[in-house]
């Protein structure tokens, strides 16, 4: 039963990201480049480490949460509306992000590659959280939305809960949960200075 629930997560978050890379083509989402291709790679190594740790069934949100931002950063390819304009911010966390993989190939550790997975990820999301709070209209939560519920279904797959098998998961939810916080709050917040401009 439990790994229905994992399957199920993965469906829930392919609808989330088929809509999002929809928004994208219509030009209302713009993703971050250099954001969307370095959070692909960080979680599927992390996924992959896991995996060679042990985890099986559990690995599947996590190889997700990496997967849907490749076909993020493929589809921005194919929007003339796609944010473009790349910061020199963008580029030193994509380098850190990198240099964080880069580590994980030379230790050949586990547990450690989970740890700079979750590094190289951090840095990779920084531009399009700064996006979010700055220009808010440029994302959408559907993506970040099903892609926590998909994580959150790996719990129920896990078999020892040990470290490889906690760490990526609790800090997709972490970093889901905090995207779609910001949208909420710049939208409410929005909402209230229009309701309030017009009395």
């Amino acid at each position: 039963m439990r790994q229905y629930l994992v399957l199920l997560g993965a469906i829930i978050q392919i609808i989330g990201i088929a809509y999002y890379i929809r928004q994208i083509f219509y030009g209302s989402i713009r993703p971050n480049k250099v954001t969307w291709l370095m959070r692909s790679i960080a979680p599927i190594i992390g996924s992959i480490a896991a995996f060679a740790d042990g985890v099986r069934r559990a690995v599947l949100p996590v190889f997700m949460s990496g997967f849907w931002p490749l076909l993020v950063f493929i589809a921005s390819f194919f929007s003339t509306k796609a944010y473009r304009k790349i910061e020199k911010f963008d580029y030193v966390c994509g380098g850190v992000s990198f240099l964080g993989l880069l580590w994980r190939w030379i230790t050949k550790e586990p547990l450690i590659a989970i740890i700079f997975a979750i590094i190289s990820d951090t840095c990779a999301a920084i531009p399009t959280i700064i996006k979010s709070r700055q220009h808010p209209q440029t994302e959408s939560k559907s993506a970040y939305f099903t892609g926590l519920i998909s994580v959150i279904t790996s719990f129920f797959a896990m078999k020892t809960y040990g470290i490889a098998e906690i760490a990526f998961p609790i800090y997709i939810i972490i970093l889901n949960t905090t995207i779609i916080s910001i949208l909420l709050r710049k939208k409410i917040t929005q909402r209230w200075s229009n309701s309030k401009f017009r009395t």
